[in-house]
C-alpha cells in the first residue's frame, strides 16, 4: 500500500484518471534493470526513481571522465574518476530515498546477465554497442520479460519496446540481425547533448507504461528522431519469420 507521504509525493501521476493508485502500486512493485548509466541512462534512472518505481538495479563498468559531462546530467565536475553506476545511484537516491537502487560496477556477462534480467520486471538498454544490445536481448527473449531498447548518436535517436510476453512482438534481432552491423559510439560519431536526454525520457515513459499498462506502448513500432529538422517518423516492426531468437 501507499503511504500518506507516497500519496502526496506521486500526487500529480495519481491524478491522472487512467493511472491512478493502481498505476502508482504497479510502479511501486516493479523491479526495473537498467544496463548503462551514460547519456540515456541519466534521464532514465532519474525519472523511473521521481516517478516511484519501487527497485531499480543500474548497471554500468566505466567511470566519469570530463567528456561525458556535455550531456550526462547525472554526473558533476568532482566525480570524475568515480563509478557512474555507484554515482548515478546516489543522484537517485538523493532525489527520492523511499526507492531502492542498486548499483552493479561491472559488466554483465552469460549467467550474471541472465539472473538480473529474470529477476527484473522490465529491462531498459541504454547501452552504445550491438554486442551488449543483442545479449540483453536473448537474455529477455528468453525470460520473457520486456525489453525497452533505445540509441543516440550524432543528430539522430530511435526507440522501440520489445516484450515477449506478446505473440505480435518482434524483438531486437528482428530489427538487426547480428552480422553485418558495425560499432559506431559517440566517441567516434559524437552526439548533440539534448538528443539523448530526449530520447532517454522517452524510454522512461515507455517503461512507465508497459508496468503500469496504461497507454499502448511502442511494441511492434520504431520511432525515429531526427533532431536537426525535429522531425519524428515512425515504422512499423513485424516479427522476422527466420529469426534465430524469437524462433529458437
Amino acid at each position: 500500500m501507499l503511504s500518506d507521504e507516497e500519496l502526496l509525493r506521486y500526487s500529480r501521476q495519481i491524478l491522472l484518471p487512467r493511472f491512478d493508485v493502481a498505476g502508482q502500486q504497479a510502479l511501486k512493485s516493479a523491479r526495473v534493470l537498467v544496463v548503462g548509466a551514460g547519456g540515456l541512462g541519466c534521464p532514465v534512472a532519474l525519472y523511473l526513481g521521481a516517478a516511484g518505481v519501487g527497485e531499480l538495479t543500474l548497471v554500468d563498468d566505466d567511470s566519469v571522465e570530463l567528456a561525458n559531462l556535455q550531456r550526462q546530467i547525472g554526473f558533476q565536475q568532482d566525480w570524475l574518476g568515480d563509478s557512474k553506476a555507484e554515482r548515478l545511484a546516489d543522484r537517485v537516491k538523493a532525489l527520492n530515498p523511499g526507492v531502492s537502487v542498486t548499483s552493479i560496477c561491472q559488466r554483465l556477462e552469460k549467467a550474471d546477465l541472465n539472473r538480473q534480467v529474470e529477476q527484473a520486471s522490465l529491462v531498459v538498454d541504454c547501452t552504445d554497442n550491438f554486442s551488449t544490445r543483442f545479449a540483453l536481448n536473448r537474455a529477455c527473449q528468453a525470460a520473457r520479460v520486456p525489453l525497452v531498447s533505445g540509441a543516440a548518436i550524432r543528430g539522430e535517436g530511435q526507440l522501440s519496446v520489445f516484450d515477449a510476453r506478446r505473440e505480435d512482438s518482434p524483438c531486437y534481432h528482428c530489427l538487426y540481425p547480428e552480422d553485418g552491423n558495425e560499432e559506431l559510439t559517440c566517441s567516434e560519431a559524437g552526439v548533440i547533448a539534448p538528443l539523448v536526454g530526449m530520447i532517454g525520457s522517452a524510454q522512461a515513459m515507455e517503461a512507465i507504461k508497459v508496468i503500469s499498462g496504461v497507454g499502448e506502448p511502442l511494441v511492434g513500432r520504431l520511432l525515429i528522431l531526427d533532431a536537426w529538422q525535429m522531425r519524428w517518423r515512425e515504422m512499423k516492426l513485424a516479427k522476422d519469420p527466420g529469426c534465430p531468437v524469437c524462433f529458437r
